[in-house]
């Protein structure tokens, strides 16, 4: 049973935090009270911030008393996300506070793999809180009221946030032994056909985690392999890093593949999808893009064709990340098309872009035993490209 980080402020927040640290204590579960304060305090915490200060890889001195509030909430923030990473003993994590405080301790909820339970008590959780919770599992709490001394109402909902945390922590949730080992794959709608089909020829001995290519998708399923969640990943749909590249709506990050290359688990990919870059309704696309090929996938989303140079590029982007994976790997060249507006009659049907493509990844490709470029006489969702991918993963499983 692990404990129950309080996470907050201590020099503005201090009687909001015992509050939560006694409801808690109450309920049954033990509590680590940190203090993250930026300027001087006096008040007692199980860790000082100034121990969480000495985490920040340039040391105490850059973390605390900076006269720039900015930069302080960054520093203590990256300071705290080491010191957690670094627990064994995290039950559940709770904060409370607002946009600053909300900003340090999801930070550091973010760096902790999904499963942690993490509940965020914040002023600002009725908004956009996307930017706080990523592609974490945080929870996100109104505290209705400021969090600025404790009433009537503060009381009643940092109680319940202290109850909730408390039995998240004293009821942790187990791998069952027969669950089976887990497979995140990658899809988007002009990909349906192909993880389908995959999903059909595996689902008997892997438990299939599919993840919709919209930017958080695509983070979501690293997530959960740096988590340790996911044994393997048949990324077949890497659109994301189209739009991440050149401007669209719904980009990866520039740490894509990075959670494969880290953790070594087995990777079969490919080219899904890469032939478009996401829009939303059609008069939303920059003007500076008019004159390009569209294509209207519904009224919110418009598609744009990638040209060949955007396609060499997207190429050689990938290809730099997948020589870094040392783990075993397996990557996939449709040769007909790379989703299904990208068959022949369709209204992306280009060879030549596809052409560029293919060839900046084999161009680019470095040789080693643990890697594989498999080029494949079919349109990505045909059932001979699925038969060959589901082939090539358990190749290497």
């Amino acid at each position: 049973m692990g404990k129950v980080y309080i996470i907050g402020t201590l020099d503005t927040k201090e009687a909001e935090l015992r509050y939560a640290k006694r409801r808690v204590e109450k309920a049954g579960a033990e509590v680590v009270l940190v203090d993250v304060s930026t300027t001087p305090s006096r008040a007692k915490a199980d860790v000082s911030a100034s121990k969480v200060a000495r985490h920040h890889p340039k040391g105490e001195a850059v973390v605390l008393g900076l006269s720039d509030r900015g930069a302080a909430v960054g520093a203590i923030a990256e300071a705290l996300s080491r010191f957690m990473v670094g627990r064994k003993d995290v039950g559940a994590v709770l904060g409370l506070g607002g946009s600053g405080n909300t900003a340090i301790v999801t930070s550091a909820m973010r760096a902790l793999p999904v499963g942690v339970p993490k509940l965020m008590v914040s002023t600002v959780a009725s908004g956009n809180v996307a930017p706080y919770v990523g592609p974490s599992d945080i929870a996100m709490m109104y505290a209705v009221v400021d969090v600025a001394g404790l009433n009537a109402i503060s009381r009643k909902v940092i109680a319940n946030a202290a109850h909730a945390a408390a039995g998240m922590a004293l009821n942790s949730i187990k791998r069952e032994k027969s669950d089976k080992p887990g497979v995140g794959l990658t899809m988007f709608g002009v990909t349906t056909a192909c993880i389908t089909q995959i999903r059909e020829r595996i689902g008997r001995d892997f438990e299939c985690f599919v993840f919709h290519a919209t930017g958080t998708g695509g983070q979501s399923m690293e997530k959960l392999v740096d988590s340790g969640l996911l044994e393997s990943v048949i990324d077949i749909t890497t659109t994301e890093v189209a739009d991440y590249l050149f401007g669209g709506v719904l980009p990866c990050t520039e740490d894509r593949f990075g959670s494969i290359i880290r953790t070594k688990i087995p990777y079969a990919g490919s080219v899904g999808a890469v032939d478009m870059v996401n829009f939303g309704a059609r008069e939303t696309v920059p003007k500076a893009l008019e004159g390009r090929k569209f294509y209207i996938h519904n009224p919110q989303v418009t598609l744009m064709r990638t040209t060949p140079e955007e396609n060499r590029t997207i190429g050689s982007w990938i290809v730099e990340r997948l020589n870094r994976m040392t783990g075993p790997v397996r990557f996939l060249l449709p040769l007909r098309g790379v989703s299904a507006i990208d068959a022949a009659g369709q209204p992306f049907h280009d060879v030549e872009a596809d052409a560029a493509l293919f060839a900046a990844i084999r161009e680019g490709w470095v040789a080693a035993k643990n890697r594989k470029l498999v080029e494949v006489d079919a349109h990505i969702n045909d059932p001979a490209f699925a038969a060959e991918a589901v082939k090539q993963f358990k190749a290497i499983m």
